[in-house]
């Protein structure tokens, strides 16, 4: 019978491969979401044990397993629009005074998960090409991810209705999806056009995903440790084009972090423009 129990050692062992793999801190309690999340690779890699699959995840003996593991505690469900305001301040104030530069604009989705959020971008921006044509230079998003199982889920554009139902009105789905059979959609040609994927383990270095305009690194810090959030939030001032906008999630913050960006107050929400 395989054994899923997780030892203390080896669950502190595993918290350090993890942060020094992908900067997530779990803490000290959280031996359960190892489990939840781990325990289909211990058969799916034929492991005696849960105890077995963490040393050879930790010593590496199996790339395979390891980039499996590192995926699988890595995916974190997402909503389409989340928390809304961020996409009411994309068209309402970032975008014009963007398209003012006359100059094509360049937005990031820095950790895309399966993808609503760069596709909530390309929407937003096409509504906004609608309701005001001409307004708008080109516009190009790069959405970056860890995970090699979600970011196969993105590129193929394709979601089942529970998916479909979480933060995605019915009128963006007439607008933007088209029916491919067994209950799933497919997000439309002109909103996928703008979106480009590519893997991007944020705790390392993206000079060569070039400069932006705005970024959204949304929901990402809370799950790591103070000084990477430091590295991470200064490497992304260096990714930004003079002027350029940081875009949080809701619970977090910037303080004690980082003096490269000043605080915007919307209406609602706060954003973050470079100093």
């Amino acid at each position: 019978m395989t054994t899923i129990t997780i030892g203390e050692q080896e669950y502190k062992d595993f918290c350090r491969f993890l942060e020094a793999q992908c900067g997530i801190v779990l803490g000290d309690s959280k031996q359960y979401l190892v489990r939840s999340r781990l325990s289909p690779l211990v058969a799916k890699f034929k492991q005696n044990s849960m105890s077995d699959l963490l040393r050879d995840v930790i010593s590496g003996r199996n790339r395979e397993l390891r980039i499996a593991a590192v995926d699988a505690m890595t995916t974190n469900e997402t909503l389409w629009f989340r928390d809304t305001y961020p996409y009411t301040v994309l068209a309402d104030m970032l975008l014009p005074e963007l398209a003012a530069n006359k100059r094509p604009i360049k937005i990031w989705s820095s950790a895309s998960s399966s993808g609503q959020e760069p596709y909530s971008m390309a929407m937003t921006v096409l509504e906004t090409q609608q309701r005001k044509p001409g307004l708008l230079p080109s516009v190009s998003i790069t959405a970056t991810d860890i995970s090699p199982s979600m970011l196969d889920i993105c590129k193929s554009g394709v979601y089942d209705n529970l998916a479909l139902g979480r933060g995605l009105s019915p009128e963006r789905r007439r607008a933007f999806f088209q029916d491919v059979g067994e209950g799933k959609m497919k997000i439309n040609d002109a909103a996928k056009r703008l979106v480009s994927f590519r893997p991007q383990n944020l705790t390392e270095s993206y000079a060569l995903l070039g400069k932006f305009d705005i970024i959204f690194c949304r929901n990402v810090l809370i799950y790591f440790s103070p000084e990477m959030k430091s590295k991470v939030l200064n490497q992304m001032a260096n990714s930004l084009n003079p002027g350029g906008y940081l875009l949080l999630g809701a619970s977090e913050s910037l303080t004690g972090l980082t003096d490269r960006f000043e605080m915007v107050r919307c209406n609602p929400g706060i954003i973050y423009k470079l100093k």
